[in-house]
């Protein structure tokens, strides 16, 4: 047998068929829940020897037997007490005060018995009050009485009272709700604000639920609303002891008409129980009746269908109690009769299962509804008033309103048992019981399933909270904002990629690198900060067009932010023009939201598809303006923002293949344009009378950086000094240091060393990489004692130059500027930086340089580019003072056509039929070492537009 189980024999016929039945209701419970009757068992012939009775006894123990191992809770009740009633009442109040099992032993935890416990609470405060001298008025009694209530906090008084320990292992436990409610709360916490503020806020916390616990276990702040309290209050056994009490009005939402209520009844019991304690007959029957049906009703909420732990689910069998010997003088027939006159006038069913045995010669009698020596309240007695009357029928009818009492004892089970069946032996017979299983729902809602649900659960709540957190910029468990990922492929440096819209979202934050010149002092957060305010100021009824401003706006530099800071500052300088001005003449406002592309615009892919799934949500998006570093990503972003109906609007990207792209407008002339007006300069330059040497110089592809712009540079450059004439060798390439700087010591030395050395160079580099070549140029045997001349594209326009040496440098920038081109925008655009600064900051002349396009806030294009390209946008975007949808924008970008900007005329009607005939604008810069000073002067250029094109009589070097 496992453990658990029982086996034995059945001893004689009776004791087998009496163990059956007992047996049958037991196991039945599972399945219909049968009603449990008060099974009396007693030898059918009054004159049985003793030994017979014996035997009728040994049932009762044989069934606690057979049950006591498998998990039924079974009491067996011996009679101890100086008259029935006290034994009576002590047997219940052994049943209703102490566990009947241990929690291995229980199908799912002892049961608990508060109302019980309430009614012990007001016995101790009685017992109190009577064993004080002196005499005392039933008034005064009964205040006395509520003050000792008060004394033992409402609750009976017992050994091991609250401490901190215990409060504080109570308050945590996982399978309570407030310890679930704890743990859960910890689990968010820890998700979102770290690890040691986690810990304070938890050693807090814990520390304030066991003084909370504590405090609720010992005092009735929220005494109304516990389940012993509100029972009490309104239970219609106690309406009738306390009618000459305020004993109506419990509610919720009643605080103090409920504990009015509570204290109105407590005080009529207790006084019914002090009468009791004097002898008084109705009322010991009153308090035996009352004492069994707070435990029946305690065991009936313990077995409630309704409940968030499913306890009903679990406890599959009835609570049995046993009463060996049960007499009229040991109280055991007391407690019979007072268990069916509760469940006689109760309309609830318990699940109690009770079976007694009794002597042979003891007789069941009934408990009178009315005692004797009472008289009843219909009856004959002058000396009675009608008043007195009255009172007389309200104490009976708390008593006496059992219809059991005048008839029959309805609830009992009778077994008589003939002396044959208790002698007839059935020794072979073997009685069998197997070991209680828990069902399936203790183990779903058990203390080890919830808390390994709940530990669960916040191992996993902790481990999204770090995913979201290493996922998203702006990832707490609530709230989070998936349009800006953290994007760190490779070993590269971890940023913020995406679409910043959400207000925590700052790919600027902590970045201080400054404008120059006239924007001296406003930083990359004032910038960023300003959009943000101009896209607050929009107000709910005004219409407005959303352009997307994508660029690198992070970098493991801060210094590697120019290009996204002034290009940045070009958006917003559009934006606060047009929000500047009034309703009537700008009715379409312009909102910005920033998307970051990474450092050099190599995690382009990621912001596209963030830009997209914004516009999907967002139909106010028209455009995108930027896209101005060209990578290997550049092709594939273009084309997915072509699917997702979006036009773009680029700044500096000098790719020769996008533009072919139906929704790619490019202000930037291309590296075909670029080099055309290159080698115009070239062609002079190639020696006379004999044949040009030239190589081409770029960083090698293997270099994992994504950048496509070296590689188109390089191919157009080679086509540029081929068909200039000059005799060209194999492509020359430079890797990367792992800090990302030019290797160029290798390259520049097997340049240098040929013959002869090289009379021109295409760099096919960045500009971070041009003084590092100047300066091996310069110090390298073969170049540096012959002047050589190296052309490059429109990336130098953000290098500053150290040392030319020898070299003379050409270069194309993309924004020719000139005095008599976009004079308002420089003078608005100054004014615009300047309330950018703190208030009351002053800049003097030497700070922010000359007024105007020489600027030196403007040098590098990058401003009026993104200026102009915003500019176009919004015009297409706005047209005709309506706001435009994406797919209307791009049609209409194809009518854009705006003079008088900074770099000319911006058209963006078509393609030009040759490369000499682009619309860009562009200028070829030449860079020279005049003594100890680098200078660089425009050789030629042409504003954007259809102006005259450029020509070897224009581009004298």
């Amino acid at each position: 047998m496992s453990q658990g189980d029982w086996q034995e024999s059945g001893g004689n016929e009776a004791s087998s068929a009496v163990f059956h039945l007992v047996q049958e209701l037991v196991d039945r419970y599972r399945i219909n829940r049968p009603v449990m009757p008060i099974m009396v068992v007693q030898a059918d012939d009054g004159g049985a020897p003793p030994e017979i009775d014996d035997r009728v006894r040994e049932i009762a123990h044989l069934v606690y037997r057979a049950n006591e191992p498998r998990r039924v809770p079974v009491r067996l009740l011996e009679s101890r007490g100086t008259s029935p009633y006290a034994s009576a009442l002590d047997m219940v109040r052994r049943l209703g005060e102490r566990p009947w099992e241990t929690r291995e032993r229980s199908q799912y935890k002892p049961f608990t018995f508060p109302r019980s416990r309430l009614l012990g609470a007001i016995e101790q405060a009685t017992a109190q009050v009577l064993a004080q001298p002196g005499p005392a008025t039933r008034a005064d009694r009964g205040e006395r009485i509520l003050e000792e209530l008060g004394a033992l906090r409402w609750r009976p008084a017992r050994s091991g009272g609250g401490d901190w320990s215990r409060s504080l292992r109570a308050s945590v436990r996982p399978e309570t709700f407030l310890g679930a409610v704890f743990i859960a709360v910890l689990g968010t916490l820890l998700g979102e604000i770290g690890w040691t503020a986690t810990l304070l806020l938890t050693a807090a916390a814990t520390l304030v639920l066991a003084v909370v616990r504590l405090l609720t276990t010992s005092a009735p702040p929220l005494l109304w609303l516990r389940r012993a309290s509100r029972w009490f209050a309104t239970t219609s056994s106690l309406a009738a002891s306390s009618t000459g009490y305020p004993s109506d009005g419990w509610s919720w939402l009643s605080p103090r008409g409920s504990w009015r209520v509570i204290r109105a009844r407590a005080a009529a019991v207790a006084l019914r129980v002090a009468e009791a304690e004097e002898g008084d007959a109705a009322a010991r029957q009153f308090h035996l009746e009352l004492r069994v049906q707070a435990l029946l009703e305690d065991l009936r909420h313990s077995y409630r269908p309704r409940a968030l732990d499913w306890r009903r689910s679990k406890r599959t069998v009835p609570p049995v109690v046993l009463l060996p010997t049960a007499t009229n003088e040991n109280g055991g027939v007391l407690l019979i009769n007072a268990i069916n006159n509760v469940r006689s006038r109760r309309s609830e069913v318990d699940p109690l299962l009770l079976l007694a045995t009794l002597p042979a010669a003891e007789e069941l009698v009934h408990t009178p509804s009315q005692p004797p020596g009472r008289p009843a309240a219909g009856g004959r007695a002058p000396w009675l008033g009608a008043q007195a009357r009255y009172r007389l029928w309200v104490d009976e009818l708390s008593v006496g309103q059992s219809p059991a009492g005048a008839s029959s004892l309805s609830w009992v089970l009778r077994l008589p048992l003939s002396t044959a069946q208790l002698t007839h032996d059935h020794a072979d017979a073997q009685l069998r019981t197997e070991r209680v299983r828990r069902t399936w729902a203790w183990y779903v809602m058990s203390r080890t399933t919830v808390a390994l649900v709940l530990v669960g659960s916040l191992l996993g709540t902790y481990l999204w909270s770090v995913h979201w957190q290493d996922t998203y910029c702006h990832g707490p468990l609530t709230d989070r904002n998936t349009d800006a990922v953290w994007s760190s492929p490779g070993h590269g440096p971890k940023e913020c990629v995406g679409v910043a819209t959400a207000p925590e979202v700052r790919f600027a934050k902590g970045n201080h690198l400054e404008l120059k010149g006239l924007g001296a002092g406003v930083t990359f957060e004032r910038v960023e900060q300003a959009i943000r305010d101009e896209n607050a100021r929009i107000g709910p009824t005004e219409s407005y067009v959303t352009v997307v401003y994508a660029g690198p706006l992070t970098a493991e530099e801060e210094t590697d932010t120019r290009k996204g800071l002034e290009e940045l500052t070009g958006v917003y300088l559009e934006q606060q023009s047009v929000n500047g001005t009034t309703t009537d003449e700008h009715p379409v406002k312009l909102k910005v939201l920033l998307a970051n592309g990474g450092e050099d615009m190599l995690r382009q892919t990621v912001a596209v598809r963030k830009i997209i799934e914004v516009a999907r949500r967002d139909p106010h998006v028209v455009g995108v303006v930027g896209m101005g570093r060209n990578t290997t990503e550049s092709p594939a972003a273009t084309e997915a923002l072509r699917k997702a109906g979006l036009a773009v609007v680029d700044t500096t990207n000098s790719s020769s293949k996008l533009p072919k792209e139906s929704n790619y407008f490019g202000l930037a002339a291309t590296d075909t344009e670029q080099t055309y007006a290159l080698g115009l300069v070239a062609r002079q330059l190639r020696p006379e009378g004999g044949t040009g040497h030239a190589r081409v110089l770029s960083r090698l592809e293997e270099n994992g950086d994504k950048d496509q712009y070296t590689i188109d540079q390089r191919d157009a450059g080679r086509a540029m000094l081929e068909s200039a004439g000059y005799q060209v060798g194999e492509n020359v390439g430079y890797p990367l240091a792992e800090n990302g700087a030019a290797a160029l010591g290798g390259a520049v030395g097997e340049m240098c060393e040929e013959q002869p050395v090289p009379d021109a160079l295409y760099f096919a580099g960045r500009a971070e990489d041009i003084n590092p070549l100047l300066d091996k140029l310069s110090q390298t045997a073969g170049c540096s004692e012959k002047d050589i001349t190296v052309f490059t594209g429109d990336d130098l326009t953000k290098a500053t130059f150290n040392d030319t040496s020898r070299v003379t440098l050409y270069y194309t920038a993309l924004a020719p500027m000139a005095p008599q081109r976009g004079s308002a925008f420089y003078r608005s655009a100054a004014a615009a930086l300047a309330a950018l600064l703190p208030e009351g900051t002053e800049r003097t002349a030497a700070e922010t340089g000359p007024p105007g396009y020489g600027n030196a806030l403007f040098a590098s294009g990058q401003i009026v580019m993104s200026y102009s390209a915003t500019t176009a946008l919004y015009d297409a975007a706005a047209r005709r003072d309506v706001p435009r949808s994406a797919a209307e924008t791009w049609a209409l970008l194809h009518t854009v056509n705006r003079e008088n900007m900074p770099t000319g005329t911006i058209s963006l009607a078509g393609s030009p039929s040759s490369v000499s005939d682009n619309l860009h604008g562009i200028d070829v810069v030449k860079v020279t070492r005049r003594g100890e000073q680098t200078v660089s002067s425009v050789v030629c250029g042409k504003p954007a537009g259809p102006a005259p094109k450029l020509t070897p009589e224009l581009c004298r070097p």
